[in-house]
């Protein structure tokens, strides 16, 4: 799968995929969420919150030329290591280690773009090693936290080398794909979060109570 040699056009997707849900698989809609509260583009760019939509999202890429990727990714290297990866290196990374669903199901959103002849010409996938992924409500840990900021100067200053530069957002921004729901919002989730003792952080124990002992991950035993 390798993309063509220029882009056929200057539109740019930014997209955030993974799951809120599970701690540091949140790393890619946070960096949305962030970049979208920033700053505003012209027509050329989108912001969209992937979540883990998957296959839904290949009509997403028609007429794309330029795709920007933030996701947690298993690179096999210490938790908090970000690592850029180009163009056809992209598809190859998101499917080297499956750690959940929304991975096997963008590896085939660009499979099938690529049949479709809708594959953008140029991917930019900006991932971070996950810590934590067995906190079922969680935040991000600190070591990707803090890797949101470079996250975000590596996606604008590839939009700089295409000639993009963002305008700043003075105010609160309307609420749009790039934005979660209030409720969901980076401050809000983390401040709300209930104990311990109140939310049970590794799923249902009446479900996982039926599942055979050797197909629990480790965070849920």
């Amino acid at each position: 799968m390798t993309p063509a040699a220029a882009p056929s056009n200057d539109r740019v997707l930014i997209l955030g995929i993974g799951n809120l849900l599970w701690a540091d698989e949140g790393f890619g809609v946070r960096c949305i969420e962030t970049l979208g509260a920033r700053h505003a583009f012209d027509d050329r760019v989108r912001l969209l919150d992937g979540g883990t939509q998957g296959i839904y999202l290949v009509n997403q890429l028609e007429g794309v030329g330029h795709l920007i990727i933030f996701d947690a990714i298993d690179y096999g290297l210490p938790p908090g290591t970000l690592k850029v990866v180009r163009d056809g290196d992209v598809p190859r990374f998101l499917g080297a280690k499956k750690m959940s669903l929304h991975q096997v199901g963008f590896q085939d959103v660009l499979a099938m773009a690529d049949l479709l002849g809708a594959l953008p010409p140029r991917l930019l996938l900006i991932g971070v090693q996950p810590e934590r992924l067995e906190d079922y409500g969680g935040s991000l840990s600190p070591a990707v936290k803090a890797m949101i900021e470079p996250a975000l100067l590596e996606a604008l200053s590839y939009l700089a080398a295409q000639g993009i530069q963002p305008i700043a957002v003075g105010a609160e921004p309307p609420f749009d794909s790039a934005h979660p729901h209030p409720a969901l919002a980076l401050t809000a989730y983390e401040h709300g979060r209930p104990s311990p003792t109140i939310a049970w952080r590794h799923g249902d124990a009446r479900v996982l109570a039926m599942i055979p002992a050797g197909c629990q991950s480790p965070g849920a035993r």
